[in-house]
């Protein structure tokens, strides 16, 4: 069994957003309900598809993405691995890469932000992402061994220089093939 759901904005009863968003009608889920919902079903072993919106994990995972969030193995996240979880007193479900442990909580931070999300304590993470799908099509980058890398390089600051670096480049070769 696989559940689907989508992040969005809305508000409502929880049920009433649960039943409505299974079968493809009215508003998704979202907040504190989408929340509630996935806590519960991964504590009880059943994974979960969401649609990621924004761009605090690109170019690994997209807006738009479709991420599924398993339960985590042993109860514990390792580093490089892409996470589920909330802030400590905010209500919104993230999905951003573990890049270290400090003081027994968690350094998490998206690959294409700033600033970390500070230190998260176990008990606010739900699970793991071990599938992206974009367009129909699984990613595979960014979930396998190459993670201990991008989580070595978001935390030392040094994965977004090199993406706008790389950008440029890309840039400049396709303008040197067009002419």
């Amino acid at each position: 069994m696989l559940l689907d759901l989508h992040l969005s904005s809305s508000n409502g009863g929880c049920l009433s957003k649960l039943l409505n968003s299974i079968k493809g009608e009215g508003p998704s889920i979202a907040g504190k309900d989408l929340v509630e919902i996935l806590q519960d079903v991964l504590s009880k072993g059943v994974p979960s598809r969401l649609q990621a919106p924004g761009f605090s994990m690109s170019p690994f995972i997209k807006n738009g993405d479709i991420v599924t969030v398993t339960p985590l193995p042993d109860g514990s996240p390792g580093i490089g691995d892409v996470v589920a979880f909330i802030r400590p007193n905010v209500e919104k479900l993230i999905v951003h890469r573990v890049i270290g442990k400090k003081n027994g909580c968690f350094v998490i931070k998206g690959d294409n932000a700033p600033n970390t999300d500070g230190l998260i304590p176990a008990t606010n993470i739900f699970g793991c992402v071990k599938k992206v799908e974009r367009r129909g099509k699984k990613i595979v980058f960014g979930l396998g061994p190459e993670r201990f890398l991008i989580a070595f390089l978001s935390r030392i600051n040094f994965l977004l220089p090199m993406r706008y670096s790389a950008s440029k480049l890309k840039r400049f070769l396709i303008s040197k093939v067009k002419h």
